[in-house]
């Protein structure tokens, strides 16, 4: 592995998925703020102690372990060591994850961070090199391995409480179609055919965040998409239907835990990096 001592901070992203984000990263120091996001964000440390707080605590990982972290979980970043940390990550939308385990409550690790041998295996063929794309059936074949490892290893009790699956998978296509304009409850209630109340649950437990949270993560995810692309941040803002760049900066900031300027700049070392 290359020595990435004194280098700066960087983000390689993984040639682009239909089905989730892979990210390679460095960090010497400091990280990130306390942010989170709504998707899993699940990965392995490849060199050095990456060091996180997390549900009250400060975890450390280390090579051979796997992090899960939950939609929705505030966390940190930061190197445990002066050498700083390598790792590597995947996001997961829990959309994905119900589709394959058919609505059932989002599998939970607890402690963040696990030594489970099932999903280290789950995990190999999405965290593979980020240089490449992952063949399609591949993917495909290794994000159903990994649903069912997360539901194997969480270990949490169902709940006897009952859900409409269909019904918040309905608000959450329609929030899709609408995503730059305002969207209401009332309306997501309207296209679903489920009380306001009970979807606003529902989404919660099956897609692991709100529905205006989920729409505002998906407007980011478009501000990012056309920041790459060279967007300028106040067109970016305007397009992805925030209000305007100061309004899109501090949701930006709260999800990412670092500026929309420093994420792009570390995309750009990560490009000149990569190989």
């Amino acid at each position: 592995m290359v020595n990435r001592k004194n280098v700066t901070d960087w983000i390689h992203r993984a040639p682009c998925s239909s089905k989730l984000e892979r990210i390679e990263a460095f960090i010497s120091g400091y990280g990130y703020d306390l942010h989170r996001h709504d998707t899993y964000a699940i990965g392995r440390t490849l060199s050095g102690v990456q060091s996180f707080q997390y549900r009250g605590q400060e975890r450390h990982s280390l090579p051979g372990g796997t992090i899960v972290l939950h939609p929705d979980e505030a966390h940190d970043g930061q190197a445990g060591t002066v050498d700083g940390f390598q790792y590597r990550m995947i996001y997961v939308e829990p959309a994905l994850i119900q589709q394959i385990l058919g609505g059932k409550p989002l599998p939970f690790i607890k402690s963040g961070i696990s030594s489970d041998p099932r999903l280290y295996a789950a995990t190999n063929a999405l965290l593979q090199s980020m240089g490449s794309p992952i063949d399609t059936l591949e993917e495909d074949d290794a994000v159903f391995d990994l649903a069912h490892a997360l539901s194997a290893v969480s270990g949490i009790v169902e709940s006897r409480k009952t859900f409409d699956y269909r019904a918040a998978e309905k608000a959450r296509e329609f929030i899709h179609s609408a995503i730059d304009r305002t969207i209401t409850l009332d309306e997501l209630a309207e296209q679903s055919g489920r009380d306001r109340w009970s979807l606003s649950r529902d989404f919660r437990l099956l897609f692991g965040t709100s529905p205006y949270r989920y729409l505002t993560m998906r407007r980011l995810d478009l501000v990012r998409s056309m920041l790459i692309q060279g967007e300028s941040l106040v067109a970016a803002a305007l397009i992805a239907g925030f209000v305007d760049q100061s309004h899109m900066t501090r949701h930006f900031s709260k999800t990412y835990g670092l500026s929309p300027s420093r994420w792009l700049k570390m995309q750009r070392v990560g490009l000149a990096i990569a190989p």
